[in-house]
């Protein structure tokens, strides 16, 4: 038997013993994303690009989960971790069922690119609603939960996750593969980089990769400053490239002269496989003396240890009996119609919600997102074999009559090729004229909001340029609004959208829910539910008042850093009841609240609790350093236990150093921030507790 095969051997002697199998060139083969069989040694081929953001993607049907930002939103990483365990459940299912048919191409392998956990710190960036919102804690709880239900904690990994895109990326899309992100040691280490750190000491993520653009200087995924941060954490898993990133090291940074040059580059830094093309050129590079055998035997071991670790060279893994049917099972499914109950944000309600159906006869459903599918499946998505749109979850939920009025195109001025600008909006009045109620349905989707080339109107390379809704949705909005129907608009957008909604009843933001998300907005409505969502971002009043974009400095960023141009802050979200916190003690690591549903409905909330200190180092507004979902009936009360971990004491100085500076610390707990705006909007303040 191979050694390599010996399953009583450690996972690093058989990686090595399968590394030094192999001739050099075959080594060099394994370095790249999509590598070959090595059919002597019976190493079948293997594509190491798949994609799990929320549940399985682009490998035909799968449970769909909402989009990352709707996740967080939840600010539950015990269900985040559930919907993790199911993605890779689902892609154990698929791999098994792919191996046996002999397919082994992209999309159906199981190291899982996901999830993304740099830090939404501005509103533009289209990718933001991959991420887990801007701030650090909330990301590392939900990107830690997310990778211990993706890989699991049996013998073999399940799959293996992937924390992306290290470091400090996030925008601008239009110049990311030239963008040079000059970030201070104080910003990157109290913001860019906890998350990063959490993964790899706390969840053992099994794999990083890098970003396209440079961090003072250094290509992200050649960054010796970097990888040794990597190394001081204990990672011991392998790094992947962003796909074709090192291609740009020497055709858009300047950093090298050739591709080989390039792949040296990369390989000598720790970039153990590439994304793209570029290692094609490692032979070229070991011939003219850029690279050692030993650079390139390093590599493979990394990524065949990785192999190994996820059973592909064990006669047998405990997973190998997960049978097809579980993809996009009924519970399954059951737990995405959870996920999105939990994630849908309500912004605004002056009583008319929730809606009294015995007094309802006509609804209009009007806008572009009413019916549409790619309202719920944001990006880096799967298919779901049946989806719910906000139309069909109102029509299956109510008895009466339903109108409906797609109202004008997301973005073009007309739906219609051959009419005149407008075209739908008569036949949106119309239905807003015959209905009791409008259930308004605007915002976005990932074709004008994510990656570098979805463009759209007034978009830019899948940034936004503004935070308002795009004209022909500013102009529906105004012209059903006047007709003065009781209206509840829903907003499906993965970021801060500013709708004007003034004038409205309601205001849900439901950001891109998944495939059963038109379900849970019928039972919000209705009242079958209380919605419980918290925002993971702040929600900004305009785009003009903000920082430039690639300025990478956290000054007047996020709610740590500004009060400033805040339409609604982070951590807001209100339900059908209030939830008011009596007290809050600390002792030993632990955070006592006492809580009391105050109203006359059964519901969930989120208690969060705040820090501030007293240091010269703190960041200016505090942060969130704990927070726990509850439920709690009509007049019920609890008392929550939540751990306050020791790093919440820390601070960073401007040399980068994180230790505990402040003498006197002030712990404040509330369903919300406890900032003056929060307390408003929730009509509730927050309880704190001195802690010296």
């Amino acid at each position: 038997m191979e050694k390599y095969l010996d399953e009583n051997l450690s996972i690093e002697e058989r990686a090595e013993a399968l590394t030094d199998a192999m001739t050099t060139e075959e080594q060099a083969s394994q370095l790249r994303y999509d590598a070959p069989a090595v059919e002597r040694l019976g190493i079948p081929a293997y594509n190491w690009w798949n994609e799990a953001l929320h549940g399985l993607a682009r490998s035909g049907i799968a449970t769909m989960f909402p989009q990352a930002v709707g996740m967080a939103a939840m600010f539950s990483p015990e269900l985040v971790e559930k919907a993790g365990h199911i993605t890779g459940i689902e892609s154990r299912a698929k791999y098994n069922a792919y191996t046996r048919l002999g397919d082994r191409d992209i999309y159906k392998g199981l190291t899982m690119w996901a999830p993304n956990i740099n830090i939404f710190r501005d509103p533009r960036w289209g990718r933001g609603h991959e991420t887990y919102g801007e701030d650090p804690f909330l990301t590392a709880e939900n990107g830690k939960a997310y990778v211990r239900g993706l890989q699991g904690s049996g013998k073999t990994m399940m799959t293996a996750a992937c924390a992306k895109h290290f470091a400090v990326h996030s925008g601008p899309e239009a110049i990311r593969h030239e963008f040079n992100a000059e970030v201070s040691a104080k910003d990157l280490e109290e913001t860019y980089l906890p998350a990063f750190e959490a993964l790899v000491r706390e969840a053992k993520v099994e794999g990083v990769m890098g970003a396209y653009n440079r961090v003072n200087g250094e290509a992200a995924c050649a960054s010796k400053m970097l990888m040794k941060h990597l190394k001081d954490w204990g990672f011991d898993g392998y790094f992947v490239s962003d796909c074709w990133a090192i291609r740009d090291f020497h055709e858009h940074h300047g950093l090298t002269a050739t591709a080989a040059e390039s792949a040296a580059l990369a390989l000598k830094t720790g970039c153990d496989v590439n994304c793209g093309c570029t290692y094609m050129n490692l032979l070229t590079a070991l011939d003219e003396g850029l690279i050692t055998k030993e650079d390139i035997r390093k590599a493979c071991v990394h990524l065949m240890r990785t192999r190994i670790r996820l059973g592909m060279f064990d006669k047998r893994t405990e997973f190998d009996d997960i049978p097809y049917t579980v993809v996009s099972c009924a519970e399954h499914k059951a737990v995405s119609l959870e996920c999105a109950e939990k994630s849908v944000v309500m912004l605004k309600n002056d009583g008319l919600l929730p809606l009294d159906a015995s007094k309802i006869k006509t609804i209009a459903v009007i806008g572009p997102n009413a019916d549409s599918r790619a309202a719920l499946e944001g990006n880096y998505n799967g298919r779901a074999d049946k989806y719910v749109t906000f139309l069909d979850g109102i029509r299956e939920r109510f008895d009466g009559r339903v109108i409906f009025a797609e109202g004008c195109h997301l973005y073009k001025e007309k739906v219609s090729v051959l009419a005149v600008p407008d075209d739908r909006s008569a036949e949106a009045v119309a239905a807003a004229e015959c209905a009791d109620l409008v259930i308004l349905c605007v915002g976005l989707d990932a074709s004008i909001e994510g990656e570098e080339g979805d463009t759209g109107n007034e978009f830019s390379s899948g940034d936004k340029n503004s935070l308002e809704l795009p004209p022909p949705q500013r102009k529906l909005t105004e012209k059903v609004l006047a007709v003065g129907k009781p209206t509840v608009i829903v907003t499906a957008a993965g970021s801060s959208v500013n709708v004007h909604a003034e004038k409205a009843n309601a205001l849900l933001h439901a950001w891109y829910p998944g495939s059963e998300g038109g379900t849970a907005l019928a039972e919000i409505l209705f009242g079958d539910i209380s919605p419980s969502g918290k925002l993971p971002v702040t929600f900004c009043e305009s785009a003009d008042k903000l920082p430039a974009f690639t300025d990478y400095s956290m000054k007047n960023r996020t709610y740590r850093y500004t009060r400033d141009n805040v339409l609604y802050p982070f951590g807001y979200g209100l339900t059908y009841t209030k939830f008011v916190c009596e007290s809050v003690e600390y002792k030993d690591g632990t955070a006592s609240v006492k809580v009391k549903n105050t109203g006359n409905t059964a519901s969930e909330d989120v208690i969060q609790l705040y820090i501030k200190d007293n240091s010269e180092y703190a960041v200016p507004f505090g942060s969130l350093c704990g927070f726990r979902r509850i439920k709690l009936g009509a007049g019920e009360s609890m008392t929550v236990e939540i751990p306050v971990p020791e790093k919440a004491f820390t601070a960073v100085d401007d040399n980068g150093r994180r230790a505990r500076f402040g003498t006197s610390f002030t712990l404040y707990a509330g369903t919300h921030q406890p900032d003056s705006l929060s307390c408003e909007l929730c009509g509730t303040d927050c309880v704190s507790t001195e802690i010296n």
